[in-house]
């Protein structure tokens, strides 16, 4: 069975940094890309950023390029997204997901249908 669980959330106010944390299980993580999304109340599911295990590549989405990092461990099956310089508009549940198809993403962006294991997600809040 695929689990994976988030950690890391927390109010913090803007300009403030917050480091996720995606745990994954039931996989062969490498064969695997992990991505985050978000969600605000009210608004659709948008990807965040999204790395590849077998290569290492990744891809942001245009709204957070320069503020956060994606990057994975491997050895811990563990995936991390590092938030610096945190808007308001970062609010949401954040969720990771898990790609078997590593066809994720594109110049578009991210395709969430491609992700089919979800994590529970954590809650970002981000006060002005």
């Amino acid at each position: 069975e695929v689990q994976l669980v988030e950690s890391g959330g927390g109010l913090v106010q803007a300009g403030g940094s917050l480091r996720l944390s995606c745990v994954a299980s039931g996989i062969t993580f490498e064969d695997y890309a992990i991505g985050w999304f978000r969600q605000a109340p009210g608004k659709e599911r948008e990807g965040v950023s999204s790395i590849s295990n077998s290569d290492g590549s990744t891809y942001y989405a245009d709204s957070v390029k320069g503020r956060f990092t994606i990057s994975s461990d491997n050895a811990k099956n563990t995936v991390y997204l590092q938030m610096n310089s945190l808007k308001p508009e970062d609010t949401g549940l954040y969720y990771c997901a898990a790609d078997a198809s590593d066809q994720g993403w594109s110049r578009t962006g991210m395709h969430l249908h491609f992700y089919d294991s979800w994590g529970q997600g954590t809650q970002v809040t981000v006060s002005s």
